[in-house]
């Protein structure tokens, strides 16, 4: 069986929260659900700047097989601004 890995994956929501679009996913990966929710409040504090009136981070479970065949340019620099 392969390994499993998480990674935050941080949302922003309108104001009803109803549909939250992903923009940024942090590109640590954690070996474990526990480690990766320990992680979920700092990638909050560290990237705020999206335009959106509510951030949520949660984790996500991500195969290691896909890690290295993963595009750079699918992934949205945790400095972009979007709304």
């Amino acid at each position: 069986m392969e390994p499993i890995y998480y990674v935050i994956a941080i949302l922003g929501c309108p104001d009803d929260s109803a549909q939250c679009t992903p923009v940024a996913t942090m590109p640590t990966h954690y070996a474990s659900q526990e480690a990766c929710s320990a992680g979920t409040h700092q990638a909050l504090l560290q990237n705020n700047a999206f335009d959106f009136p509510t951030l949520v981070a949660e984790c996500r479970v991500t195969d290691p097989r896909t890690i290295a065949q993963q595009d750079d340019s699918v992934r949205v620099p945790v400095n972009a601004l979007r709304g």
